[in-house]
C-alpha cells in the first residue's frame, strides 16, 4: 500500500482532496492530511511517505523548503506542488526537483486526481525487476561470492570470541571484499521468502537470487551491507548506514529502514509474487554480539501473527537474552539440524519428509548404536522446541521422550515421535489463531473507546507495535474489512447514538466522533447514512 501526504494551511482544500482521495482507492492508497510544513515533516520522520501533494506556499516554511527537508528522509518520495500563484520563479525552482509536478489550484480536483494517479503508475514501474537487475549487474559478482557467506556464517557461530580483535575483523572485511566497518555498530534484518507450493529447487534458487538484486538495488542508497543464507534457508543481512543517512536520520536510522524494507516488500510482491517478512534488530549492537542478536531475530520472525504476509517486525525490547545453557555430547547428523529447521519455521510437509528419509536410514543396516543415536537427536529436538514455546504439558512424561526402552520397538519409538510432531504443529496453528484474535480485538477496543482521536493507521500501529502497511493487510485478512472502513462504521454507529439525545449539539457529537471541523462531520454522515445529522435527528424525533 502507498502512503499520500496532503500538506496545505487552507483546511477546506485539504479536507476535500483528503476526502476525494480516500474514497479513490482504498486499498491501494492510504492518506493523510496535515495543515502545515511543519506537521508534515513530522509525519515524515515517523513513517514512510510515498507521495506529498503540498501547497507551494504556506505560513512558516514554503512547500519548496519542505521538499528539501523530504528528501533527506524518503529520497525516493514523488512530490506534487500545488498552488494558486502562477510565477515563473515558484514553477520553475518545482520543475528542477527530480520527479517533482507541478499544479495549479484552478485546473481543478479532476486535473489533481489525474497526476496523483500517474505518479502512483510511475512509482510501480520503477520498481520492474528489469530495471533493478540493470542497475546491481555490477554488484552481481561480489553478492554471490560463497567466500562471504561461509565467513558470515562461521562469525555468527561464535562471535564473541571472534570478533574480540578488531584489528583481526578489520583485516579478514579486507580481504573479502566486504564494505561494513570493524569499528562501528551493526544492524541486523531478518528475511523469509514465502515460495509457492510446489516450486522446483532451481526456481527457488532463481527466486532468491532476483529478491537479493531487489534488497541490494533499495539497501544500497543509504546503508553498507553484507548478506548471508542462513541454515534455515533465510537471508541474514547486517547493515551500517552510510554518513549521509547518519546525518538526516541520527538515532531514527530504524524508521528509515522500516520504510525501506516496505518498499522491497512490494517490489517483491509486483515483480516476483514473492511475499517477504522482515524482522528487523530496534538498534545497533556491537559486533560481539551479533550470533545473540541473530539467534533472538530467528526466535521472533518464528512467532510472527499471520502466514505468508509482507511483515515488518521490530524488535523493540531490550538487549538479546543471554546465551541458554545448550546440550553437549550430541552429534547432529544434517538431517536432524534440517528437522529442527522445519520444526521453527512451522514447514510441516517438509518436517515429515524429513522424518521418513531418518525413519528409512534407520532400518537400512545401520548399527543399534548410530539408530539409538538418530532417535534421541530427533527426541531433543522436538524437547527443545516444547521448552522454547512453553509446551510443557504436551508430554505428561518426559521419560518416555528420552527414553528408548519405554517404547516396544524402535519402530514405535518413531511413530511415538510422529504423533508428537503432528501435535506441536497443530498447536502452533492454534496459538497463531488465537494471538490474531486477540490483537484484533484489542485495536477494536481501542477503537471503540477512542472514536475522539486520532485513529490513523501510522497512530494504531505506533500503539500496538505493528508496522502500519502490515496493520492495514492483516486487519483485513482478519475480518474481511479494510481498517478505515470499519473506524467509519463505529463512527457512524456512534454518531447515530448521541444524536438521538437532543441536549447535545451536533458539534459536540461532531467532536466526540473525530472531527474537529463541522462541515467535514456533515459529508462523513451523509456518505454513510445518506442524511446530514440534522435531518437523522429529525426523523429521529418524528418516530418517537
Amino acid at each position: 500500500m502507498y502512503r499520500l501526504l496532503i500538506v496545505d494551511d487552507e483546511e477546506i482544500i485539504t479536507d476535500g482532496l483528503y476526502e476525494a482521495f480516500n474514497q479513490l482507492l482504498p486499498d491501494k492508497l492510504d492518506v493523510y492530511k496535515v495543515y502545515s510544513a511543519k506537521a508534515a515533516l513530522e509525519w515524515l520522520s515517523r513513517t514512510r511517505i510515498d507521495i506529498v501533494l503540498t501547497d507551494i506556499r504556506m505560513p512558516g516554511m514554503s512547500g519548496l523548503e519542505m521538499s528539501e527537508q523530504i528528501r533527506e528522509f524518503w529520497p525516493r518520495s514523488r512530490i506534487v506542488f500545488l498552488t494558486g500563484y502562477s510565477e515563473f520563479d515558484y514553477a520553475y525552482s518545482a520543475l528542477q526537483l527530480p520527479g517533482a509536478r507541478y499544479l495549479l489550484k484552478t485546473e481543478g480536483f479532476d486535473k489533481i486526481i489525474e497526476t496523483v494517479q500517474e505518479v502512483l503508475q510511475e512509482i510501480e514501474q520503477g520498481n520492474m525487476l528489469s530495471e533493478l537487475l540493470e542497475q546491481s549487474r555490477e554488484q552481481r559478482d561480489s553478492m554471490e561470492t560463497a567466500a562471504q557467506g561461509d565467513y558470515l556464517r562461521h562469525l555468527l557461530q561464535d562471535s564473541q570470541a571472534l570478533c574480540k580483535d578488531t584489528d583481526a575483523l578489520r583485516a579478514d572485511f579486507s580481504k573479502l571484499g566486504i564494505s561494513l566497518s570493524a569499528d562501528t555498530p551493526v544492524m541486523l534484518v531478518l528475511g523469509r521468502l514465502t515460495y509457492p507450493e510446489g516450486i522446483s529447487y532451481m526456481d527457488r534458487r532463481e527466486l532468491l537470487t532476483s529478491s537479493r538484486l531487489i534488497w541490494n538495488s533499495h539497501l544500497a542508497e543509504m546503508t553498507r551491507h553484507a548478506w548471508v543464507l542462513d541454515r534455515h534457508g533465510d537471508l541474514l543481512w547486517l547493515l551500517q548506514p552510510l554518513h549521509n543517512a547518519g546525518a538526516a536520520f541520527g538515532v531514527n536510522f530504524a524508521r528509515y529502514l522500516e520504510g525501506t524494507l516496505e518498499m522491497i516488500q512490494e517490489s517483491c510482491r509486483q515483480t516476483l509474487g514473492l511475499p517477504v517478512a522482515f524482522t528487523v534488530s530496534g538498534s545497533a549492537c556491537a559486533w560481539t554480539e551479533t550470533g545473540r542478536h541473530y539467534e533472538r531475530l530467528h526466535r521472533l520472525q518464528q512467532m510472527k501473527i499471520g502466514d505468508g504476509i509482507s511483515m515488518v517486525q521490530i524488535d523493540r525490547s531490550g538487549p538479546p537474552e543471554s546465551d541458554a545453557v545448550r546440550e553437549t555430547g550430541v552429534r547432529l547428523q544434517q538431517r536432524v539440524e534440517n528437522l529442527a529447521a522445519h520444526l521453527d519455521a512451522g514447514r510441516r510437509e517438509r518436517f515429515a519428509e524429513t522424518l521418513e528419509e531418518i525413519r528409512k536410514g534407520i532400518h537400512s543396516g545401520v548399527s543399534v548404536e548410530e539408530a539409538a543415536e538418530l532417535y534421541y537427536t530427533v527426541a531433543l529436538v522436538l524437547l527443545s522446541h516444547m521448552n522454547r514455546s512453553e509446551l510443557y504439558g504436551l508430554v505428561n512424561e518426559y521419560g518416555k521422550l528420552m527414553r528408548l526402552d519405554e517404547h516396544s520397538s524402535l519402530g514405535e519409538g518413531i511413530y511415538y515421535l510422529e504423533r508428537l510432531a503432528s501435535d506441536l504443529f497443530e498447536r502452533r496453528s492454534t496459538a497463531e489463531k488465537e494471538r490474531s484474535s486477540e490483537v484484533i480485538e484489542r485495536i477494536c477496543d481501542y477503537i471503540h473507546s477512542h472514536l475522539g482521536e486520532d485513529l490513523s493507521l501510522v497512530r494504531l500501529a505506533e500503539l500496538h507495535y505493528f508496522n502500519p502497511s502490515y496493520l492495514s493487510r492483516f486487519f483485513k485478512q482478519e475480518q474481511g474489512i479494510n481498517l478505515s472502513e470499519y473506524i467509519d462504521q463505529c463512527r457512524a454507529v456512534k454518531a447515530k447514538e448521541l444524536l438521538g439525545n437532543e441536549a447535545l449539539k451536533i458539534r459536540d457529537v461532531a467532536l466526540d466522533v473525530g472531527y474537529e471541523a463541522h462541515h467535514s462531520f456533515t459529508r462523513f454522515f451523509k456518505k454513510m447514512t445518506g442524511m446530514t445529522p440534522q435531518e437523522y435527528r429529525e426523523s429521529v424525533h418524528i418516530n418517537l
